[in-house]
């Protein structure tokens, strides 16, 4: 049985307890929940030990059965340190996380590396190993990279096919890492070709940007459902050991107007059960 989950990103306008709700009536395993912005101007609730929307959120995951697998979003820039990831795993470790999701944005990858495993050496007190996601359009861009500093520092690597799609990597890499290394697979779809524009007409959640360049737009409000685009999700799936968790991170403001939040997160789940009995027959 494999355990299904959603990500925070996916309905990002919800709180962590609505978030909870949703995805416990829609069927999913776990949730994902983001406790730091992606940029200072991303507005996430306090979610400090003892916090009233920590305190909601625990309530709301023993009223449900619901866990959170992964906490989100750190860069490591060349200038995040202990002051930014400490309140981020006193924060998961409250929740009952097991990974927290980062990105590489330092250019410097020696350093990167060296700030990695001082991360891993401080997390490992909670309970909770550090995933390294390759992003499009961040220094660490490739699962390549991603997976040779993830196995220096001793942490994970987190694999999203839209960010494979564009940054020029592929299933077959997946497929080489060693297994372990890879703590849960996130799940969306898209188009083959990045477009050249792409038209966002919903606000964004809690003042997230994306400057108006497409990879950035495409990542954080337009992807698409498993199964409506041409990304290699059988390959995909097939390139990760049998029963890794799936965590669908699908931002979509069109179709979340026009299904709701409930709505929406029950397409997802149907959607993820489709790709898994198609792939069951490739």
């Amino acid at each position: 049985m494999t355990d299904i989950g959603i990500a925070h990103l996916s309905l990002l306008h919800l709180e962590p307890d609505e978030l909870i709700d949703v995805a416990a009536k829609a069927g999913f395993d776990f949730v994902g929940i983001r406790v730091r912005g992606t940029t200072p101007a991303e507005d996430i609730p306090d979610q400090t030990p003892g916090s009233p929307m920590s305190q909601s959120t625990i309530m709301r995951l023993q009223d449900t059965g619901m866990q959170v697998r992964d906490i989100e979003f750190l860069s490591l820039d060349g200038n995040t340190g202990y002051e930014e990831w400490m309140p981020m795993l006193e924060a998961g470790a409250a929740l009952g996380a097991a990974t927290l999701t980062l990105a590489g944005q330092d250019s410097d990858l020696d350093r990167l590396g060296d700030t990695l495993a001082a991360l891993v050496h401080d997390a490992a007190p909670y309970g909770i190993t550090p995933a390294l996601e390759p992003i499009s359009y961040n220094a660490v861009s490739t699962v390549e990279q991603a997976g040779a500093l993830a196995s220096a520092a001793g942490c994970h690597v987190m694999v999203d096919p839209l960010h494979l799609e564009r940054g020029g990597s592929a299933p077959a890499e997946v497929a080489a890492l060693d297994p372990s290394l890879i703590p849960a697979l996130q799940l969306c779809d898209g188009p083959a070709e990045l477009p050249e524009r792409i038209e966002i007409t919903a606000p964004l959640p809690r003042g997230m940007t994306t400057d108006g360049e497409p990879r950035k737009v495409e990542s954080r409000a337009h992807r698409l459902v498993p199964g409506d685009g041409e990304f290699p999700l059988h390959e995909l799936l097939s390139a990760v050991a049998d029963g890794t968790p799936i965590s669908l991170e699908v931002p979509n403001a069109g179709l979340v107007s026009r299904l709701g939040d409930l709505g929406y997160a029950r397409r997802l789940r149907a959607s993820v059960e489709a790709v898994l009995a198609g792939a069951a027959h490739v």
